[in-house]
Protein backbone atom coordinates (compact mmCIF):
# COMPACT_ATOMS: atom_id res chain seq x y z
CA UNK A 1 0.00 0.00 0.00
CA UNK A 2 1.23 3.15 -1.02
CA UNK A 3 1.76 6.61 1.54
CA UNK A 4 -0.56 9.25 0.77
CA UNK A 5 2.39 11.35 -0.20
CA UNK A 6 3.95 8.71 -2.75
CA UNK A 7 0.18 8.63 -3.98
CA UNK A 8 -0.03 12.16 -4.30
CA UNK A 9 3.54 12.52 -6.18
CA UNK A 10 3.33 9.64 -8.62
CA UNK A 11 -0.35 10.91 -9.48
CA UNK A 12 1.76 14.01 -10.08
CA UNK A 13 4.33 12.47 -12.27
CA UNK A 14 1.18 11.24 -13.83
CA UNK A 15 0.72 14.47 -14.84
CA UNK A 16 4.41 15.34 -15.94
CA UNK A 17 4.44 12.17 -18.42
CA UNK A 18 1.33 13.46 -20.03
CA UNK A 19 2.50 17.15 -20.14
CA UNK A 20 5.65 16.09 -21.38
CA UNK A 21 3.69 13.55 -23.75
CA UNK A 22 1.71 17.10 -24.58
CA UNK A 23 4.93 18.99 -24.98
CA UNK A 24 6.17 16.80 -28.19
CA UNK A 25 3.15 16.65 -30.05
CA UNK A 26 3.07 20.12 -30.21
CA UNK A 27 6.66 19.93 -30.95
CA UNK A 28 5.59 17.53 -33.67
CA UNK A 29 3.31 19.80 -35.18
CA UNK A 30 5.92 22.90 -35.21
CA UNK A 31 8.30 20.79 -37.57
CA UNK A 32 5.48 19.61 -39.30
CA UNK A 33 4.74 23.32 -40.41
CA UNK A 34 8.32 23.53 -41.27
CA UNK A 35 8.65 20.80 -43.14
CA UNK A 36 10.62 18.53 -41.50
CA UNK A 37 8.83 15.46 -41.29
CA UNK A 38 11.84 13.30 -39.94
CA UNK A 39 12.27 15.86 -36.82
CA UNK A 40 8.45 15.93 -36.22
CA UNK A 41 8.39 12.04 -36.80
CA UNK A 42 11.55 11.80 -33.60
CA UNK A 43 8.89 13.93 -31.74
CA UNK A 44 5.95 11.72 -32.40
CA UNK A 45 7.95 8.61 -31.16
CA UNK A 46 8.91 11.24 -28.01
CA UNK A 47 5.09 11.91 -27.41
CA UNK A 48 4.52 7.76 -27.45
CA UNK A 49 6.81 7.13 -24.93
CA UNK A 50 5.82 9.36 -22.38
CA UNK A 51 2.69 8.19 -23.08
CA UNK A 52 3.73 5.25 -22.09
CA UNK A 53 5.60 6.35 -19.27
CA UNK A 54 2.65 7.87 -17.80
CA UNK A 55 0.26 4.68 -18.51
CA UNK A 56 3.10 2.85 -16.25
CA UNK A 57 2.83 5.18 -13.49
CA UNK A 58 -1.01 5.03 -13.75
CA UNK A 59 -0.95 1.32 -13.48
CA UNK A 60 2.10 0.86 -11.21
CA UNK A 61 -0.80 3.71 -8.51
CA UNK A 62 -3.45 1.32 -8.82
CA UNK A 63 -1.57 -2.22 -8.24
CA UNK A 64 -0.29 -0.22 -4.82
CA UNK A 65 -3.54 0.85 -3.81
CA UNK A 66 -3.63 3.92 -4.66
CA UNK A 67 -6.17 6.16 -6.77
CA UNK A 68 -5.58 8.08 -9.70
CA UNK A 69 -6.56 11.61 -9.44
CA UNK A 70 -5.73 13.29 -13.24
CA UNK A 71 -4.85 17.02 -12.79
CA UNK A 72 -5.43 20.12 -15.31
CA UNK A 73 -2.56 20.20 -18.38
CA UNK A 74 -1.06 23.49 -19.39
CA UNK A 75 -0.71 24.07 -22.98
CA UNK A 76 2.84 24.00 -23.78
CA UNK A 77 4.60 26.35 -26.48
CA UNK A 78 3.73 25.85 -29.71
CA UNK A 79 6.47 27.68 -31.59
CA UNK A 80 10.58 28.09 -31.49
CA UNK A 81 13.55 29.69 -32.78
CA UNK A 82 14.97 27.16 -34.52
CA UNK A 83 15.28 23.18 -34.39
CA UNK A 84 18.41 23.64 -32.79
CA UNK A 85 17.00 25.71 -29.85
CA UNK A 86 14.02 23.36 -29.58
CA UNK A 87 15.85 20.06 -28.78
CA UNK A 88 17.87 22.45 -26.29
CA UNK A 89 14.37 23.01 -24.68
CA UNK A 90 13.97 18.85 -25.30
CA UNK A 91 17.00 18.37 -23.14
CA UNK A 92 16.37 20.84 -20.43
CA UNK A 93 12.67 19.36 -20.44
CA UNK A 94 14.07 15.95 -19.85
CA UNK A 95 16.46 16.92 -17.36
CA UNK A 96 13.58 18.30 -15.54
CA UNK A 97 12.08 14.60 -15.60
CA UNK A 98 15.28 13.22 -14.48
CA UNK A 99 14.97 15.52 -11.45
CA UNK A 100 11.51 14.84 -11.19
CA UNK A 101 12.20 10.68 -10.97
CA UNK A 102 15.39 11.11 -8.58
CA UNK A 103 12.85 13.13 -6.14
CA UNK A 104 10.36 9.94 -6.43
CA UNK A 105 13.10 7.77 -5.55
CA UNK A 106 14.11 9.87 -2.41
CA UNK A 107 11.06 9.94 -1.33
CA UNK A 108 10.94 6.04 -1.78
CA UNK A 109 14.29 6.11 0.02
CA UNK A 110 12.67 8.04 3.07
CA UNK A 111 9.82 6.12 3.65
CA UNK A 112 10.98 3.02 2.72
CA UNK A 113 8.60 2.03 0.10
CA UNK A 114 11.09 -0.56 -1.12
CA UNK A 115 8.89 -1.42 -4.05
CA UNK A 116 8.59 1.66 -5.54
CA UNK A 117 12.09 2.04 -4.83
CA UNK A 118 12.23 -0.90 -6.74
CA UNK A 119 9.98 -0.01 -10.14
CA UNK A 120 11.48 3.48 -10.23
CA UNK A 121 14.97 2.10 -11.41
CA UNK A 122 13.69 1.71 -14.54
CA UNK A 123 12.67 5.26 -15.16
CA UNK A 124 16.05 6.16 -13.92
CA UNK A 125 18.08 4.52 -16.20
CA UNK A 126 15.13 5.32 -18.97
CA UNK A 127 16.22 8.99 -18.13
CA UNK A 128 19.95 8.43 -18.75
CA UNK A 129 19.06 6.84 -22.42
CA UNK A 130 16.14 10.19 -23.13
CA UNK A 131 19.02 12.57 -22.33
CA UNK A 132 21.66 10.98 -24.66
CA UNK A 133 19.55 10.56 -27.16
CA UNK A 134 18.39 14.55 -27.51
CA UNK A 135 22.03 15.74 -27.07
CA UNK A 136 22.61 13.19 -29.65
CA UNK A 137 20.53 15.12 -32.08
CA UNK A 138 21.79 18.57 -30.21
CA UNK A 139 25.24 17.38 -31.26
CA UNK A 140 24.36 16.64 -35.02
CA UNK A 141 22.06 19.78 -35.12
CA UNK A 142 25.42 22.02 -33.97
CA UNK A 143 27.34 20.36 -37.15
CA UNK A 144 24.88 20.98 -39.75
CA UNK A 145 24.06 24.22 -38.53
CA UNK A 146 23.59 27.35 -41.44
CA UNK A 147 23.74 24.00 -44.35
CA UNK A 148 20.64 22.82 -45.49
CA UNK A 149 21.66 20.19 -47.51
CA UNK A 150 22.76 18.73 -44.25
CA UNK A 151 19.58 19.35 -42.40
CA UNK A 152 17.49 17.67 -45.17
CA UNK A 153 19.72 14.60 -44.51
CA UNK A 154 19.28 14.61 -40.56
CA UNK A 155 15.48 14.90 -41.04
CA UNK A 156 15.57 11.95 -43.22
CA UNK A 157 17.70 9.79 -40.40
CA UNK A 158 15.32 11.26 -37.70
CA UNK A 159 12.43 9.75 -39.66
CA UNK A 160 13.21 6.39 -39.06
CA UNK A 161 13.15 6.48 -35.49
CA UNK A 162 10.19 4.54 -34.30
CA UNK A 163 8.43 3.71 -31.10
CA UNK A 164 9.18 0.11 -29.67
CA UNK A 165 7.69 -1.12 -26.26
CA UNK A 166 9.98 -2.44 -23.50
CA UNK A 167 9.25 -6.06 -23.69
CA UNK A 168 9.41 -6.63 -20.30
CA UNK A 169 7.83 -5.14 -17.64
CA UNK A 170 9.19 -2.35 -15.28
Amino acid sequence: MLSKKMEQALNDQVKWELWSSYLYLSMSSYFQDMGLVGFANWMQVQEQEEKFHATKFYNYTIERGGRIKLQTLEAPENTWKSPLIAFQETLKHEQGVTARINALMDLAIKEKDHATASYLKWFIDEQVEEEANVQDVINKLKLVEGNPSALYLLDKELAVRVFTPPTTAA
